[in-house]
C-alpha cells in the first residue's frame, strides 16, 4: 500500500548448491518502489564456504495491484442565470491518494440544470498511474437561488 516491495535471495534462488556448502547469497537489488513497476534484472551472487562465488541474473516483475484511495466531499452548487452549473472532479475530491500517483480523476455527471435541483449522487473515479481504479459516491446539492426576471 505504501508503494514498496522487498525480496530476499531465497525468493530468487532456485536450488543453488555447492559440494562444500554455501555460506552466503546476496542480491544486487532487493528493494523496489513505484519507479520499478515492470521487469527488473537483478543479480543473485552465491558464495561457497571456501570463498568461491558465482552469479546469475533473474527477472523480477514488480506489479502495482493496489487501488488508489478515493476520498470525496459533498458539495452544494448554485445554478447560474441560465439555469446551469458545472463541476469538476477536483470539486468533489477531498484528498484522494495513491502511493504510485494518480493519473486521472473523472465524474459520471458534471453538468446540472434546473431538472437537477436538490440532491444528486455523483461518482468520482480515481485511477492511479498503473491503471488501478477506485470509485466513491458524493452528494451534489443543486440550488436555484437566482430570482426570476420580471417584465411588466
Amino acid at each position: 500500500a505504501e508503494g514498496n516491495a522487498t525480496i530476499t535471495p531465497e525468493d530468487i534462488d532456485n536450488g543453488s548448491s555447492d559440494a562444500c556448502g554455501i555460506s552466503e547469497m546476496t542480491l544486487d537489488n532487493d528493494t523496489f518502489d513505484c519507479s520499478n513497476v515492470g521487469e527488473n534484472t537483478i543479480t543473485l551472487t552465491v558464495i561457497d564456504n571456501n570463498g568461491n562465488e558465482s552469479s546469475a541474473e533473474a527477472t523480477v516483475t514488480v506489479e502495482d495491484n493496489v487501488a488508489p484511495v478515493a476520498v470525496i466531499q459533498n458539495i452544494t452548487v448554485q445554478l447560474d442565470a441560465e439555469g446551469n452549473a458545472t463541476i469538476t472532479p477536483e470539486d468533489i475530491d477531498n484528498g484522494s491518494s495513491d502511493a504510485c500517483g494518480i493519473s486521472e480523476m473523472s465524474l459520471d455527471n458534471a453538468i446540472f440544470d434546473c431538472s437537477n435541483v436538490g440532491e444528486n449522487t455523483v461518482v468520482l473515479t480515481v485511477e492511479d498511474n498503473n491503471g488501478n481504479k477506485t470509485s466513491a459516491e458524493a452528494t451534489v446539492i443543486v440550488e436555484d437561488k437566482v430570482a426570476p426576471v420580471v417584465l411588466t
